[in-house]
């Protein structure tokens, strides 16, 4: 592949971003589980357990994901205030993949103390990333919040740390669709106190293989090394909004255009 010029790479994804970030993204993708709510509550919950269960076919992810929601009677917040300890044992059977019942119940006992005291997503995350310059310091703290209420030491694998190197792609992801906001309407933007500048790039091994096609990424593995250099990359692109370019790197992985570019970027590919 030819090396990009920047202003030519910035071109080319931008108008990738214009074709993905869009309506029609929504319904096959995870996004459209919290798109169901109304409610910045019902939002910021759903989001947060299908980004958790977010990995594997999309199509389970979304039948898992719904039946969550279905579980809870399609009312999120109300039901992690005032859910009893037997309607929580209701979640026992629930599976996606290594994620089962005894997460699924520790996450809503969790999410019920948390809301129950006045203490959101929101705020864990946004304080967490205001007390600290370091991203990847800030989602650890986080995440050792939510796993406070003597979680079970299975269900910590779920909650990804990047201070141990971990690319924390739904992570960054559920964040992604929390703070970001633009005339598309596909991420939420319903967290004001987290800038869009400071968001770190999901990354995972369709978008990482992308973007080292087009020469964002010269690290080999999939970590949160690899995330920090993608992100520096990407703000070279734009400051303001670097992981608006997830939906480029997405397109391109998933729907393999690379491999199909248009007669616009052939001479690129």
């Amino acid at each position: 592949m030819k090396p990009l010029k920047k202003s030519e790479l910035k071109e080319f994804l931008d108008e990738k971003v214009h074709l993905y970030n869009t309506p029609d993204f929504i319904p096959d993708d995870p996004i459209s589980i919290p798109h169901q709510f109304h409610l910045k509550e019902d939002i910021e919950i759903s989001a947060f357990l299908t980004a958790l269960i977010a990995w594997g076919q999309r199509k389970v992810i979304l039948r898992n994901a719904n039946d969550l929601m279905r579980r809870m009677d399609h009312e999120p917040f109300e039901f992690i205030l005032n859910h009893s300890l037997k309607e929580r044992k209701t979640f026992n059977d629930f599976v996606h993949r290594t994620f089962n019942g005894i997460d699924a119940i520790y996450l809503l006992k969790a999410l019920q103390k948390m809301y129950q005291s006045n203490t959101s997503l929101e705020n864990i995350y946004s304080e967490a990333l205001n007390d600290s310059n370091d991203f990847a310091k800030a989602l650890h703290e986080a995440r050792e919040k939510i796993l406070s209420f003597d979680a079970p030491t299975r269900t910590n694998k779920h909650i990804a740390d990047p201070l141990r190197n971990s690319s924390a792609k739904r992570i960054c992801m559920y964040l992604r669709w929390m703070v970001r906001k633009d005339k598309a309407g596909v991420d939420f933007g319903i967290w004001k106190n987290i800038k869009m500048k400071d968001l770190h790039c999901p990354l995972d091994i369709h978008s990482g293989r992308v973007a080292r096609t087009l020469g964002l990424l010269e690290r080999r593995q999939d970590d949160w090394k690899a995330v920090t250099e993608l992100t520096f990359n990407l703000r070279k692109l734009d400051k303001n909004d670097p992981v608006k370019y997830d939906f480029a790197l997405f397109g391109l992985g998933v729907y393999k255009e690379l491999q199909a570019a248009s007669p616009k970027t052939q001479d690129f590919f």
